[in-house]
């Protein structure tokens, strides 16, 4: 019984995630009468408003959020798309990493946790100014190269400001936090 329940708060918590992005970016009151989300909790009936507007995100271009990177004193704004990986990655944030050099195409960093990567497709490219999540090693990687190939487990979460790559070529740190 526990671990379906801690499954369904692993669920609830970018669901949560989503919804607060979108209740900073939409000044509109909910328009769904009332939230069909799961009984499981008395918690959660507090909660049924903001999970009304859930129907109204099937454009995760419009859940999109920006954040801010840090490297060597210089602030870098990206945006993150509105994918679950890329929300999961927002509710981690702020956070401060240790960058290496990987292939001379990214920088890469651990992550305190997976990400969820539900609905994610199977395979990306990452290309200059991308941030990505690598799932099987569980890592973010920044891209200040093009990466070649599609690869298998490479999730985008966002991009960075034009002409802002070669700011990580050679970082070893990176902030990073919310903005909006």
């Amino acid at each position: 019984m526990i671990p379906s329940a801690l499954r369904l708060l692993a669920r609830a918590i970018p669901i949560a995630v989503m919804l607060t992005v979108t209740a900073c970016t939409d000044g509109s009151p909910a328009a769904a009468p009332s939230s069909t989300s799961s009984p499981s909790s008395p918690a959660a009936g507090p909660r049924q408003t903001p999970t009304a507007q859930a129907p109204a995100a099937p454009s995760d271009r419009n859940t999109a959020m920006t954040i801010r990177l840090t490297v060597d004193g210089h602030a870098v704004d990206a945006t993150l798309n509105g994918s679950a990986a890329a929300r999961d990655f927002a509710a981690l944030l702020p956070l401060t990493l240790d960058l290496s050099d990987f292939h001379g195409k990214e920088r890469v960093a651990d992550l305190p946790r997976r990400l969820d990567t539900s609905g994610a497709p199977d395979a990306a490219e990452g290309r200059a100014g991308d941030l990505a999540y690598y799932a099987p090693w569980g890592n973010l990687a920044i891209y200040y190269r093009d990466g070649g190939s599609r690869d298998a487990g490479l999730v985008v979460l966002g991009h960075l400001a034009d002409g802002a790559t070669e700011r990580f070529a050679t970082a070893d740190r990176v902030t990073i936090e919310a903005v909006s």
